[in-house]
Parts: structure tokens; sequence; C-alpha cells
């Protein structure tokens, strides 16, 4: 009866301590603590997994605190707590499964699991699990960037899990996407993988592209007499044809160990080196090894002799090729999975082809407004009034810098741009008008010495910038809305600074044609532009049309400067790279017409972004090319594209 007792109460005391147990995360831990406290990436596999698939609410804490380095071990029992410090080199123990502090020991008691990157990396990834549910939103973004960073075929389940609970669209969406892109890499259903394939097909991410193109890649491979079956091949190669050279094909042979290696010239001239004797190389005297000949006549007296490998002939080559096949097998077995993968890349590329397109009118477009917006004023002073003005450039110029000083007194950056364009005119326009009264109206109908003087003024007026700012650039920096890009896929996108210039230009253009279709100046501009004898008969006063005209084609010049210097640098010498594309714009689109000003731009906007398109290394050949087509332009059509008519054509 006593034995029958202590039998049960045996069965009962372990019935017990089985529940007190049922739950908790130590005894997996000692389980594996052997393996967790030697951290070897080698070995260390199976403990994150048991610990990760424990399915216990406490494996995601002993993961985050491993993967931290705050997991200690307590050498007398051989426990894993996580470790707080706390004074004079001792650490407050927390047990995992209780989150009670078990007590506080010193270091020399203790042993600090310090995990390397490695096995960081895969602590990391058994998380994404738990954190792909995380009640934390950032927590959940971390890990659908972690999948992404590092896919594996493990994540796709939890990843699936996690979508139809996610209450975050913008989440939801994500994982939906990445969810489809694990589908196509890792699912062993290979209709779930064409499935996915099919609907990723129009998507012009790269990171889809980065998904198929794997599926699609291709190694060559050698095979006796006739092609394995089970391979997924690509096509078969044969030595000679399509672009695989005999050469080719005998060098992979030889690179698989199947065929000796060729002797190179190198290789030869070494080995000769190493035979000499008496003067001489297998016979040959040395002095006759300058000769090719004669270098093959004693390489072959050597092999005969056993001293060197011997020479690979032509019939050995020939033999060898016919001897094996040649062909390029999928990385990705399934033949079906490949054929649609190179279906889905090919309509891909054709989409991106078409994006590619807009993404280059856009950027075409963007570079015309700007051409557009230096040359309107130049278009005034030049294509109205006549007068070659070399100084243009330096007019923008300072209408970028009086936006660097505004800045330097108003920090918040919109309200410094609002109040720099009109203050930029007015510097502009009054230098313009000082230029016009002590310069250019001494000139009018000499445009040689027009040209020199204005000439002078800008080398001048850049020397001047360097002495007030210096030769480094000055940054003119833009609003913080316009930062960034608009983007309307993975291949299109257009900054916000340049779509704030494209508006400006039209914005510009339609105040020209109001000032000179619907207010007094822009008529008594074109009447002394037509005819200034009989316009100043009729009471307009011709000097001081001219100085405002050449006012206002000066201060739209300053206006375009603080555009240009929102994403250009701001040095003295800025005037320079749009003063020849100002002249261009205006030529080639008819001087005196503002339409044709419009015309010039877009023709040189997208013949420059064409030729840098098809030469896209070589920036300053574009620019050659680009002046090269003007020219022969000009002379099938010296008038421009929209050439005036009329009387004032005559003139």
């Amino acid at each position: 009866m006593l034995r029958l007792f202590l039998a049960g109460l045996a069965i009962l005391l372990s019935c017990v301590m089985a529940t007190a147990q049922e739950g908790a995360i130590q005894p997996l831990l000692q389980e594996h603590q052997a393996v967790i406290a030697k951290s070897s990436r080698k070995t260390i596999g199976p403990a994150i997994d048991a610990i990760a698939n424990s399915g216990l609410p406490q494996a995601q804490v002993v993961l985050e605190t491993w993967a931290a380095k705050s997991m200690w071990m307590r050498k007398s029992d051989g426990l894993l707590f996580a470790g707080e410090k706390a004074e004079d080199k001792s650490y407050h123990l927390t047990d995992f499964d209780t989150g009670e502090v078990v007590g506080t020991f010193p270091k020399k008691e203790l042993k600090q699991l310090k995990p390397n990157s490695g096995i960081r990396a895969m602590i990391g990834t058994a998380l994404v699990q738990f954190q792909l549910l995380d009640s934390d939103r950032a927590k959940r973004q971390d890990a659908l960037t972690s999948i992404q960073r590092d896919p594996e075929a493990a994540l796709l389940a939890p990843l699936r899990a996690s979508i139809k609970p996610e209450p975050d669209a913008d989440l939801k969406a994500q994982k939906r996407r990445l969810e489809r892109l694990l589908t196509i890499g890792y699912d062993e259903d290979t209709a779930a993988r064409i499935a996915a394939i099919g609907e990723m097909s129009g998507d012009l991410g790269v990171d889809v592209r980065a998904t198929l193109n794997p599926l699609v890649a291709t190694t060559r491979n050698i095979a006796p007499g006739t092609v394995p079956n089970g391979v997924n091949i690509a096509v078969i190669l044969v030595p000679g044809e399509d672009s695989f050279s005999d050469a080719e094909a005998y060098d992979l042979l030889v690179a698989k160990g199947f065929a000796p290696a060729r002797v190179t010239a190198d290789e030869m001239r070494h080995r000769l080196a190493e035979n000499i004797e008496g003067g001489k190389v297998g016979g040959v005297p040395v002095v006759q090894l300058d000769e090719e000949e004669a270098r093959a006549r004693a390489y072959a007296a050597l092999a005969e002799a056993g001293k060197v490998p011997s020479f690979v002939t032509s019939a050995e080559i020939h033999s060898a090729l016919t001897s094996y096949v040649f062909y390029e097998t999928y990385a990705e077995p399934s033949a079906k999975v490949t054929t649609a993968a190179q279906s889905a890349l090919d309509k891909i590329a054709l989409k991106v082809g078409v994006n590619q397109t807009l993404d280059l009118t856009l950027d075409a477009l963007s570079l015309a407004s700007i051409y557009f917006l230096a040359a309107i004023g130049l278009a005034i002073t030049f294509g109205v009034m006549g007068v070659i003005n070399m100084a243009h450039g330096e007019f923008i110029m300072m209408g970028a810098y009086t936006g660097y000083v505004v800045q330097q007194f108003i920090p918040d950056h919109t309200v410094s741009i609002i109040v720099a364009i009109p203050l930029a005119f007015a510097v502009t326009f009054a230098a313009g008008v000082a230029m016009e009264r002590l310069v250019i109206r001494w000139l009018y109908a000499r445009p040689l010495e027009t040209l020199l003087a204005t000439f002078g003024i800008s080398i001048a007026l850049q020397q001047l910038a360097k002495n007030i700012f210096g030769t480094q650039a000055r940054p003119l920096t833009a609003p913080g809305w316009l930062d960034g890009a608009w983007m309307m896929n993975d291949v299109v996108s257009i900054s916000y600074i340049r779509i704030a210039i494209f508006i400006l230009a039209l914005i510009f253009l339609g105040v020209f044609l109001f000032i000179m279709k619907r207010t007094r100046l822009g008529l008594e501009t074109r009447a002394v532009t037509q005819n200034p004898r009989m316009a100043a008969s009729m009471g307009i006063n011709p000097g001081r049309v001219n100085m405002l005209t050449f006012g206002l084609g000066s201060g739209i010049a300053g206006i375009a400067g603080v555009a240009i210097g929102l994403f250009a640098k701001v040095t003295s010498e800025l005037g320079n790279d749009y003063i020849v594309q100002s002249f261009m714009t205006v030529v080639v689109g008819g001087v005196g017409n503002i339409w044709g000003t419009l015309a010039g731009a877009a023709m040189i906007g997208f013949l420059q972004k064409g030729i840098e398109w098809l030469n896209p290394s070589n920036t300053l050949a574009a620019q050659t090319y680009m002046i090269v087509f003007i020219i022969i332009f000009i002379q099938f059509r010296p008038r421009g594209i929209i050439a005036l008519k009329g009387r004032a054509a005559g003139d």
C-alpha cells in the first residue's frame, strides 16, 4: 500500500510540475542553452526556429532581447534572463515567463550573450512573423521593409496570414504587393506563381523586374553527346553560330575541365625563358626567338621532349567541340514559369519604353520652359529692339543674387521668394534702364558696337559679382513645398521646381502678350519698332519707349534668374550658361516674334534632350551637335520658325 501511495504521489507531483511549466519558455531555452551560449551562425538556426515557432507569447520578447544583446545567462544554473544594468557592475535579471525581476547579480556571475551581425540577421528574420501583427504600426512597417530587403520562402506564409487582419489600408496594400512578389519567387504551386506573374505583368516597379529577372537568367552548360533530361533549356548553342564562336566554346570546355587549355603567347614566352640552355631553346638560338615561327618551332621541340604541355591542334579542338553539346539553361526549373516571366518582362519593357518617352518629353518641356524664361527678356531687347545685348546673362545672374540676398534677411523661403521676384524685377529693370540711358541709346543701328559694348559690360558685371559675393556658389533655397518630385510611376517623374518654372514661363508668356497687345506701352513699342519716325510724328517719344522696353526685358531676365537659381548654382558665371541658348532660342524661333521664341525654346529643348538620350555620356557633344544642327537649320530658314510678315519683316 505504501508503495502505491508513493507512486501516486510521484505521478501527482509530475502533473503539477508539468502544469506549472506549461506555457513557459525557459524549458525551451534550456533545451537549446548550449547552442545559444556558443553563438555560432552554423548551429544557431534550429534554436532560433524553435523559439519562433513555439507559439508562446514570450517568444517575441526573447528574440528582441537576444537581438538587442540584453540576454544574460546565470552561470550557476544556466538559466537565461533579460538583463538591465544596475550600479557597481551588477545587473537586474528579469524572468521571461513571469516578467518579474528575480534578483540583482554581479557581472562576474553572469555571461552576456552577444550575437554577431549574422545571427542578429537570422533573429530579425524570425521576428518578422511577430512584427507583421504587432500593434505598433511602425514595427509592422519595419517588418515589411525587412522582408523587402531580404526576402525568404519562410516569410511567405506569415506574410499571407497578416494581410487580412491588417487595419491600415496603406500597409495592407504593401503587404498584398509584397505577397505577390514572394509568391512569384518562392511559392511551390506553379499555377499560383504564374497567376501572380500575370497579375504583376503591367507593373513598372523596379522590384517587379528584380523579381522576374532571376527567373529568366541563364547559364551556359555542357553535356557529352545529348542534352540531359529534366532541365529547363533556354537555347541550344552551336559553336561558330549565333555569336557563339569556336574559341568561346572551347574555353568553356577548358573551364569545365573537359579539355586541355590552349597555350597562350605569354605562356609560350614564359616556358621558353625557363628552358634556355647554352643560348638555345629546343635547338633554336635565343637570338632567333623574336620571330613567331621560331618560337613555335622551339616550343614544339620542348613539347616533344615532354618539358612543356603540347599545342592543342585545330583538329583536336574540332573533335572536342563535336563531342559535346552546348546549351543555356534557366535557373528556374519550371518552363511554364519562365515562359510567363519572359512574357511579363516583354510587356513591362514595352510599357517602360512608352513611359521613358513620356519622361523624356517632360524633361524636354521642362528644359524648353527654362530656355524660354531665360530668352523672353532677350526677345524684347534683341527681337523687338534689335539690340545685341551680350550682358543679358548677367541680368539673369543679378536676379539670382537678388534672391540670395533676400533669403539672408527673410529666413522663410516661401516669403523670401515672393519678395525676391518683384525685387529682382525692380533691380534688373533699374540696371537695364541705366544701361540703355548710358550706353545703348548712343549705339542704335550700330549692332557691332552694341555687341562689343555690352560684352564689356558683362565682363565688368561678372567681376563686380565676384568682388561682392566671392567665387563660391551661393545657395538659393526653394520653399519646402517645392521639394521632391511628382512621381507618376517608377519611370516617369518631374521635380516640383521644374513644374513651377514651366507654370512661370506660361504666366510670363501671358503677361508679355497682354503688355504688347493690350497696353499703351505695347502699342507704342510696336509702333516705334515698325516706324520710329512715323511714331514720333504721332506724339510718341521713341527714346522713352526704348528705355522702358529695354528695362522691361532686363526685369524679366531678373525674374528668370530667381527661378533658375532655385535649381542651378548661383555664381558670377551663371549667365554664361544661358546666354548662348537664349540667343539661339530667339534667332531660331524668329526675331521679333514671341510665338517664335516659344517655338524656338521648344525646338532647342527637345533637340538637346534627344541628343543627350542618344549620347548620354557626353553632354558637351550634345551641345556641339545642337549648334551644328541650328547652323544648318538657319541656312534653310534664315528668318526662323515663325518669321515676321509685312513691313516689320522688311526692316
